[in-house]
C-alpha cells in the first residue's frame, strides 16, 4: 500500500480493525461482491410481476429487505474492519458465496426453496459473528460488539428458520418479524444483557468510504432498470410504441439519477465528515437507501409491463407500481435530503402529491402515458432543483449541531 506522504505503515499485527493508515476509497473486492446484488435485484423486480397483487408485493418486500441487510451490514463490516487485512478478504468472499446461493432462492423463496434463503441469510450473518470474535479476541471492547450483533442475530434466526418450515401467510408474517428483529436491533445500537448496547465510540464511521458504498448500490438499483429496459426492449423493438416507453423508461431511470446526485447524493461524504454527529448517518442510511432503492426496483417493474403493454387501460395493479416507485423513491430521497441539508427541498412533497392526483385518472389512460405522467413528475422535480440552484454557490451541508 501506497502513501502520497510518508507515515507509520498499516498495522498488520492484532485484530483486523480498520485504523487511521488503512485505505479510505472502496477497494476492488467489494465492488467484486456488490456484482452479486445485480443478479438479486433483477430477480426481484422480475418477480414482482409475475403475478402482480398486493400479497407479491408484500413478499418482494421482505426479500429486497432481507438481500439489502446482508449487503448493508457487510459495508459496516468493511468500514470498522481493515478491508486489506486477509482474513475481511476471506470474510467478504464468503458472504459472497452466501448471497449468491440466497439470491438463487429468491423465485421460490416463499415456495420450494424458502430453507435455502432463510437457511443462507442466517448462515451470513451468524457465521460473520463466529468469524469475527475469535479474529478480535484481543480486543475486548470489539469482540464484544461482535458478540452483542451476533445475539440479536441469534434470536432472529429463530423465526427465520421457523418460516421456512411454513406456508403461505405464515412465512410472510414470521420473516417480517424475523426482519424488525434485524432492523431494531440496529438502530438501538443492539442492547443485550448484561452487556449494554455497543458503545457510541465503536460506532464511528468512515464518511468517505461508507458514503461512496450507498451511492455505488444506488447505482446497481439504476443498473436493474437499465438491465430491464434492454432486455425488455429487444423483444419488440421495431414497434412505434415500444421505442415510445423505451424512450420513457430511460428519460424516468436518467431522473432517478439525477435527483438522487443533485446536491445531497454529492455532498454526501462531506456532510458525514463534516457533522459532530456521524453516527446519524449510521442510523439513517441503511433505511433511507432502502426506500429509495425499493422505490427504483418497483418502477424497473413497471418498465416491464410498459415495454409489454403500452396500449390498453392502466389496471390498478399496474398504476400502483408504475406511480408507487416514483412515490417511494422521492419518500427516501426527501428524508435522504434531511439527513444533509436539515430540510426538505418543496418540489419532493410536490411530486408525491402530483402523483397522487393523478393516480386515478391514469385508470382510464394507456400504460404508457401512465408511465410518461410518471416521467413528467421527475421531470418536474429535477426541473425545480436546477432552478434553486442556478446561479447560486454551491450549498453546504447543515452545520454541525
Amino acid at each position: 500500500m501506497q502513501s502520497a506522504s510518508p507515515g507509520p505503515a498499516p498495522r498488520r499485527g492484532g485484530p483486523p480493525l480498520r485504523h487511521d493508515e488503512s485505505p479510505r476509497r472502496v477497494t476492488l473486492l467489494e465492488l467484486f461482491f456488490d456484482l452479486v446484488y445485480v443478479v438479486a435485484l433483477a430477480l426481484i423486480s422480475r418477480g414482482l410481476v409475475e403475478e402482480l397483487d398486493w400479497h407479491r408485493a408484500g413478499q418482494a418486500l421482505v426479500i429486497l429487505a432481507a438481500v439489502w441487510w446482508t449487503w448493508a451490514i457487510t459495508t459496516l463490516v468493511t468500514d470498522m474492519y481493515d478491508p486489506e487485512r486477509p482474513e475481511i478478504k476471506l470474510l467478504i468472499a464468503a458472504v459472497m458465496f452466501g448471497a449468491l446461493l440466497m439470491t438463487t432462492a429468491i423465485p421460490e423463496a416463499f415456495g420450494a426453496r424458502g430453507l435455502v434463503f432463510a437457511g443462507t441469510y442466517v448462515a451470513i450473518h451468524l457465521g460473520r459473528g463466529l468469524f469475527l470474535m475469535p479474529a478480535v479476541r484481543h480486543d475486548r471492547k470489539t469482540q464484544k460488539r461482535a458478540a452483542r450483533i451476533f445475539i440479536w442475530f441469534a434470536v432472529s434466526a429463530v423465526p427465520w428458520i421457523g418460516g421456512a418450515f411454513v406456508s403461505g401467510d405464515g412465512r410472510l408474517f414470521l420473516w417480517a418479524g424475523a426482519l424488525a428483529i434485524d432492523y431494531l436491533g440496529f438502530r438501538l445500537a443492539y442492547p443485550v444483557p448484561g452487556l449494554g448496547a455497543v458503545p457510541s465510540t465503536q460506532r464511528n464511521v468512515t464518511a468517505e468510504h461508507l458514503a461512496e458504498r450507498y451511492q455505488q448500490f444506488f447505482i446497481i438499483a439504476l443498473g436493474d432498470a437499465i438491465l430491464t429496459i434492454g432486455t425488455m426492449f429487444s423483444l419488440e423493438h421495431h414497434e412505434v410504441d415500444n421505442i415510445a416507453a423505451f424512450g420513457v423508461s430511460f428519460a424516468t431511470t436518467l431522473l432517478f439519477w439525477r435527483i438522487y446526485v443533485h446536491k445531497s447524493g454529492e455532498l454526501l461524504p462531506l456532510a458525514i465528515a463534516t457533522s459532530r454527529e456521524p453516527n446519524k448517518f449510521l442510523h439513517t442510511a441503511p433505511y433511507t437507501h432502502l426506500l429509495m432503492v425499493a422505490g427504483v426496483v418497483t418502477t424497473a417493474a413497471g418498465f416491464d409491463l410498459i415495454l409489454h403493454e403500452p396500449e390498453g387501460r392502466t389496471p390498478p395493479a399496474w398504476a400502483a407500481v408504475i406511480l408507487g416507485g416514483p412515490a417511494l423513491f422521492l419518500v427516501g430521497r426527501s428524508i435522504f435530503e434531511y439527513e444533509v441539508f436539515s430540510r426538505v427541498s418543496l418540489s419532493r412533497p410536490a411530486g408525491l402529491l402530483a402523483l397522487l392526483t393523478v393516480a386515478p385518472a391514469v385508470l382510464f389512460l394507456p400504460t404508457l402515458s401512465a408511465a410518461a405522467a410518471a416521467m413528467l413528475v421527475l421531470a418536474g422535480v429535477a426541473i425545480a432543483d436546477l432552478r434553486r440552484s442556478y446561479g447560486r454557490p454551491p450549498e453546504a451541508p447543515a452545520p454541525p449541531h
